[in-house]
């Protein structure tokens, strides 16, 4: 259905005690068609055992006569999981939710167990279906301004009425609590990526908490963990973060209120095995701490603030959000309506807080002091373990052979040359609605943009929208004067440049100020691929914040302070930022390691490739690896110093608003009065970059201020080939291929697009996902015009390459039909057309100096694209010469590329 709608967002998910499937989109027929097909898929799956073979497991054998040919494990779902559990921050939350909640559904894993998972039965898989997805057992939600009645038409009609209501007995039962705390302890991989073994112990402290049906309770505790957590003013902030014991919070840290039972957790990863004590005792301590001094009335006020905040912000996933929020509590038989008075709730907390000023010290006393449900979790890393756990698959395939009569083997080689020959065949989807191309909407709304002078000199644009009372601000810095030298060091300025305190307030104070008057200020590096050029981009920071119009003096006023005064000395705080950062970064690369793989494969393909991959490549990580490990962090710091010198300039700023047209007359005062209070004149600005373009942004539908973009490009670049295989102790692959290809504005980008699409669900979905096992794999082309072929949590490595060469002679040959092209047209429209929230709107012009008059014209080009553009493009571009593509593999030892003097391996 993703070739056949114009959704904008289309999944299933599966929690530890229910599984959502939720989609979305703006077109009415649509919404019809998506809903027959999940009603459908929900209710009335076709379960062959030939799908349960490719989607969870299969014994895999090459011939039964040979008694060589391996048997081994293949399946997407087993490849998934496995995929999952290379994360040690996923094996730590599953065992905390095991054994916190050992007596039912909470024990096991409900995504499954890579090593239980060959256990199941396809009749077993029947049985359980039938039982707990059954409409009686079903719970519907809609948000949106659709007719209701058509929906509850179209879900009675197609579903509730074609079955007989049943008892599904499927309530899960309430834990009984413990009499006594309970500890255990377990073991995980090293982590390569962390700083050294010696401090990669996790250790947590987890109290189980009332039923999550009781919503102001639950309310009220959620809010409790907010206050002991979150930010810099928070009690185990304090006590465990800048104890300088751990790198960051323990997985899982906080309230979560995803199963029947709340718990609440708190810890340290990153420790040295002999602190665990140490860390037990400073949360005891730290308990006892708040029963007796309780909680600063600002911090209360600060929280209340965000939850008003997040109520206005608008989200274009805002019905989504809702159904994710009420989703644990309602299928508990909560009450989703109450759930939702969020004002409501506010109001009595306020009541409670005024009756009692002791009530939160009493419920700390009540859930974590008095507690008995206490479970003291910790983790260790073991060196054997990725090769205990791959001796463990070997023995459970053993057990499976041993268990196989001559005649179960060759039914397994006869299953498995059927389900080759189907995997062969394309599918037949003519019993699914579809859209047509006709049915997209021939031009785009059209978005008023104002562009005007501020302070003299700064370009400002603003963008009236219905922002609910919120204001969106943005500005951008070029950094084309920043030393070679530096870049490197921009992320981790970008990361603590907000926390570390500014002018007069020191970073507790500043993270207060920041938390009652504002929704958040960030800063983030920018490599802006130009839209005519791929030798061309422009690079810089963007700064960014939203508040609630009352409050609009007070952020900028923060951005003053912080631009013009930063507290770059407080190397205290400063290490234990770095240390959190790195640690994140380290645990994010098993859940993102195809982003990775995709942007080192395309580094040396345009000249801001190399700058992405000292952004947010691999050589991040790497060099936040390396930070974090630095006795004396001191020259750190002086480079972070002599980037801010070099930040802001007249000439390199920017800025945008989005708000709503009666607040426009405060807001451009507000703006005008922070433009004017940067003393942008002291900083050192040097031109660094030998070749800087200077490119005027289309005009804005009104004003006269001209916003000139200052590009870096290289008039003698060359793209040249690297392959890099990144040695990690995983037990799947993430493989990447990227080409150079046509920027934004070139024709031939419009048909890569469309074919990216077109490869993908026609030719490598297959041949990744339903023959190669891996949990996903595609193509896609980014704005800059690289081309990339992916695959997700692999079991394969150079045969998914030689799967990317097939794709790409299949494209070539144009083996695929009209049809095949209407499809991957409607599915590229459902992205192009995806809603855009009021406080984005504009943001493309901004950054990229794209014009509503732009977009149409490549939107032209999208509809225009035909079967003799997507041969050609692919016989141009992909079929060209190797220099112009790039590869890259996370993952194990591979023998074949060791051998391989082509491939760059990089130890961690």
């Amino acid at each position: 259905m993703l070739n056949r709608s114009l959704s904008t967002f289309m999944n299933a998910f599966t929690a530890s005690d229910y599984t959502l499937y939720p989609f979305s989109t703006q077109n009415p027929k649509d919404f019809q068609n998506l809903l027959s097909v999940y009603l459908d898929a929900a209710f009335f799956p076709c379960l062959r055992e030939l799908d349960f073979w490719q989607e969870g497991w299969r014994l895999e054998h090459e011939d039964p006569n040979d008694p060589q040919t391996p048997l081994v494990f293949k399946g997407v779902v087993f490849n998934e999981m496995k995929g999952a559990f290379t994360d040690n921050e996923r094996i730590f939350s599953q065992h905390l939710q095991n054994r916190l909640l050992p007596d039912h559904t909470y024990s096991v894993v409900s995504g499954g167990d890579p090593l239980c998972i060959p256990d199941l039965t396809w009749e077993q898989l029947r049985q359980f279906h039938a039982v707990h997805y059954h409409p009686s057992n079903a719970r519907f939600f809609t948000y949106g301004n659709f007719p209701l009645e058509q929906h509850l038409k179209q879900i009675h009609e197609e579903a509730l009425s074609k079955f007989q209501r049943i008892e599904p007995r499927t309530s899960v039962p309430a834990q009984k609590p413990w009499d006594e705390p309970r500890e255990f302890q377990i073991t995980c991989a090293p982590d390569s990526l962390a700083e050294g073994p010696s401090g990669q112990t996790t250790i947590s402290v987890s109290f189980l908490l009332p039923d999550i049906t009781d919503t102001f309770e639950a309310f009220t505790l959620s809010l409790l963990s907010s206050l002991l957590i979150s930010g810099p003013n928070a009690p185990f902030y304090k006590a465990l973060i800048e104890s300088g014991l751990g790198t960051d919070f323990s997985p899982d840290v906080g309230y979560n209120g995803c199963t029947r039972e709340a718990y609440f957790s708190v810890g340290l990863q990153g420790i040295a095995e002999k602190d665990v004590q140490t860390v037990r005792d400073i949360v005891d301590r730290t308990l006892d701490d708040v029963i007796e001094k309780g909680f600063e009335e600002d911090r209360t006020e600060a929280l209340l603030h965000k939850i008003e905040i997040q109520m206005k912000h608008q989200s274009v996933s805002f019905g989504l959000t809702l159904t994710s929020y009420i989703a644990s509590c309602w299928n508990h038989d909560g009450d989703p309506i109450e759930l939702l008075k969020l004002g409501s709730q506010v109001a009595q907390f306020r009541k409670c807080l005024k009756e009692n000023p002791r009530f939160l010290q009493e419920k700390v006393k009540q859930y974590f002091k008095n507690n008995r449900h206490k479970l003291t979790l910790s983790m260790k890393p073991d060196d054997k373990y990725s090769e205990k756990q791959a001796q463990m698959e070997t023995e459970k395939l053993q057990q499976k052979v041993t268990s196989l009569s001559p005649e179960d083997k060759q039914q397994i080689y006869e299953k498995g040359l059927e389900l080759q020959a189907q995997q062969s065949q394309p599918p037949d989807a003519s019993c699914l609605p579809a859209l047509r191309v006709s049915d997209v909407e021939p031009r785009i709304p059209l978005t008023e943009l104002e562009v005007v002078q501020a302070a003299g000199d700064t370009p400002v644009q603003y963008c009236a929208q219905p922002t609910n009372g919120v204001v969106y601000f943005r500005a951008f810095s070029s950094l084309n004067a920043l030393p070679e030298e530096l870049r490197p060091y921009v992320p981790l300025f970008c990361s603590v440049l907000t926390k570390l305190g500014c002018g007069s307030l020191d970073y507790r104070e500043l993270a207060q100020q920041v938390e009652l008057k504002t929704g958040g200020l960030a800063a983030a590096p920018q490599v802006l691929p130009d839209d005519s050029h791929l030798n061309t981009y422009e690079q810089g920071v963007l700064f960014s914040s939203f508040c609630l119009d009352r409050n609009l003096a007070d952020m900028m006023h923060l951005w003053s302070e912080i631009l013009n005064d930063p507290r770059l000395e407080e190397e205290e705080h400063f290490r234990v930022l770095v240390r959190m950062a790195a640690q994140e970064l380290s645990n994010g690369v098993p859940d993102s390691g195809h982003l990775y793989a995709s942007i080192r494969a395309g580094r040396t393909l345009a000249p801001a490739g190399d700058l992405q991959e000292t952004f947010a490549g691999m050589d991040q990580v790497l060099l936040m690896k390396r930070i974090a490990e630095m006795t004396n962090l001191q020259p750190i710091l002086g480079n972070l110093l002599h980037i801010w010198k070099h930040l802001l300039s007249c000439d390199s700023l920017r800025c945008s608003v989005n708000a709503t047209a009666q607040q426009m007359s405060q807001v451009e005062g507000a703006v005008e009065t922070f433009l004017r209070s940067l003393s942008r004149s002291e900083k050192e600005q040097r031109p660094v970059c030998l070749h800087v373009v200077e490119k005027p942004a289309p005009k804005a539908s009104s004003g006269s201020c001209p916003v000139i973009r200052r590009l870096v490009t290289d008039p003698t670049f060359e793209p040249c080939q690297m392959k890099t295989h990144f040695l990690l102790p995983f037990p799947v692959n993430y493989v990447a291929e990227c080409i150079r290809t046509a920027p934004y504005t070139s024709p031939d980008h419009a048909s890569l697009k469309i074919l990216a699409r077109l490869m993908t669900a026609k030719f490598l979905h297959t041949e990744i996902r339903e023959k190669g096992g891996a949990y996903g794999g595609g193509a896609q082309l980014s704005y800059g015009g690289m081309f990339t072929l992916y695959s997700y949590r692999d079991p394969r490595s150079t045969e998914t390459l030689q799967s990317f060469m097939k794709a790409i002679d299949w494209a070539k040959a144009g083996r695929f039909t009209q049809q095949d092209i209407d499809e991957a047209k409607l599915s590229v429209f459902s992205a192009v057309d995806a809603p855009v929230a009021p406080s984005d709107k504009g943001l493309d012009h901004f950054l990229y100096g794209l014009s509503d008059e732009m977009k149409q014209v490549h939107r032209e080009q999208l509809f225009a694209v035909c079967h003799e553009d997507l041969v050609d493009v692919s016989n141009r571009y992909l079929g060209a010469r190797r220099n112009t593509h790039g590869m890259a593999l996370l993952g194990p030892d591979n023998a074949s590329i060791a051998k391989d003097p082509s491939w760059v391996i990089r130890q961690r």
